[in-house]
């Protein structure tokens, strides 16, 4: 008998996300984000209709009198104002392979499918289409937006059979993203932010009139380096390898690390780009909590 395939998201997880809501930095001028209200129905303020319960609705939608009176589960829904596109943009280069030595089972990968998988649940609890680009295996994968349950299982076994391989893909093939991505929808890019034409992409997106998030995915020992000992490092996308002791590099790897990453923040900042930094040993909805968990500001 064949091994269930682990839900994406766990229970715990789930039950998290439902305080949490995606919300755009900047209020589009053509779609009317903040602008004007829409026929679309979702978690709006204004009583629209009811509609039969599907599976993953609240149960708080619940209209319990109805229920009582029609022995039917149904939910209110409401005008909210104009949905946002969501486009989740994961990286799945082969980096994102990289596992903790105490967890080799757990990949940066799986954490960024975890993390996608959360964002779209989000996006479906509001009422709003969101697709799915996957950048790696020097090409692109690309889910269209959609909406409803449909849409979250197609993403969810796309996701499931993704693989991490090659590079991030050349600037020719990465055409999908502005034929689909239109101006003013939003952009969560989940990866390492290791890829020097990643964060080149994020900043054209954001210039171009996108709302973008970046969400980093580091393991921990690039964060601690515990290594003491003789080590070979290998880079798993170009092959080269570095022989060296551990003790020895730790504290320029350490320092030079940090630098790194103030650069990162620095340049995703300056471009107006929400931004956070977690790790594979936090619970996996740590940075939407984090960056959606209140309307506090638009910085990292």
């Amino acid at each position: 008998m064949a091994a269930l395939t682990p839900p994406l998201i766990p229970a715990d997880v789930r039950s998290r996300l439902r305080s949490l809501r995606l919300w755009p930095q900047r209020a589009s001028g053509s779609r009317g984000i903040g602008a004007h209200a829409s026929r679309s129905r979702g978690a709006g303020l204004e009583f629209a209709q009811y509609r039969a319960y599907e599976p993953g609705d609240e149960l708080r939608q619940i209209d319990w009198k109805l229920y009582a009176r029609s022995d039917r589960f149904f939910v209110r829904e409401s005008e909210r104002e104009s949905p946002i596109t969501v486009w989740l943009l994961l990286d799945a280069s082969a980096s994102m392979a990289q596992a903790d030595q105490a967890r080799p089972d757990w990949q940066r990968l799986d954490a960024a499918k975890a993390l996608v998988a959360c964002l779209a649940e989000l996006a479906m609890q509001q009422g709003d289409a969101f697709g799915l680009i996957a950048l790696g295996g020097d090409g692109v994968q690309l889910l269209p937006a959609g909406n409803r349950l449909r849409q979250r299982d197609r993403l969810h076994l796309q996701l499931h059979a993704l693989k991490a391989a090659g590079q991030w893909p050349p600037q020719q093939k990465l055409s999908p993203l502005w034929e689909r991505i239109a101006s003013n929808d939003l952009v969560v890019m989940v990866g390492d932010g290791f890829d020097a034409a990643g964060v080149e992409l994020a900043e054209r997106l954001a210039k171009a009139g996108r709302d973008v998030v970046h969400l980093q995915l580091l393991t921990v020992e690039e964060r601690d380096f515990p290594f003491r000992d003789g080590h070979r490092f290998r880079d798993p996308e170009t092959g080269d390898e570095l022989l060296s002791d551990g003790a020895t590099v730790r504290g320029e790897y350490l320092a030079r690390f940090k630098d790194a990453q103030h650069v990162l923040d620095a340049r995703l900042q300056a471009a107006g780009i929400r931004h956070d930094t977690a790790y594979l040993d936090e619970a996996i909805d740590a940075p939407l909590q984090r960056l959606f968990g209140r309307r506090s500001g638009s910085g990292a």
